[in-house]
């Protein structure tokens, strides 16, 4: 396993993303940074959102597919939904491009630690287990461990 697809990598993402937002001195300025964030990912293809790639438990509609092995799955995901797509770039920041067993190790402690849990509504703090749900589905799928 390389640095890149291990824990580590994913932990390191994560204290990145808490420095950032800590920067921010309010959730107006946070809200802001998380829909540029989803401004900035990869196109997501229209054929791409079908039913069977479609995440359940979102009040959003949110699509994320998968590709790659145990050693090293990437996820490309959208949302018609501006702050759920930057929910979703924060997501990939921390478990694309890892190892499945990286991905099963790694807790998401960037939602606290910025806020999220307190600031997200009810439907949003759900969608955003839900497709954390999903690409920890997709990790267990792959992994042999």
């Amino acid at each position: 396993m390389t640095d890149e697809t291990g824990a580590a990598a994913a932990e390191a993402a994560q204290d990145a993303i808490i420095d950032e937002f800590a920067f921010f001195g309010d959730w107006t300025e946070r809200y802001q940074y998380l829909i540029d964030l989803g401004r900035k990912l990869a196109p997501f293809p229209d054929d791409w959102k079908t039913e069977t790639n479609k995440v359940h438990g979102c009040q959003s509609q949110v699509w994320l597919v998968a590709s790659g092995n145990a050693a090293c799955l990437g996820f490309a995901a959208s949302s018609d939904s501006s702050i759920v797509t930057g929910l979703i770039a924060l997501l990939l920041r921390v478990y694309s491009g890892r190892s499945a067993e990286a991905i099963l190790a790694t807790e998401p402690r960037f939602v606290d630690s910025i806020g999220l849990a307190k600031h997200l509504s009810p439907t949003r703090s759900n969608g955003l287990a839900a497709m954390l749900q999903t690409i920890k589905q997709y990790a267990r799928a792959t992994y042999a461990g």
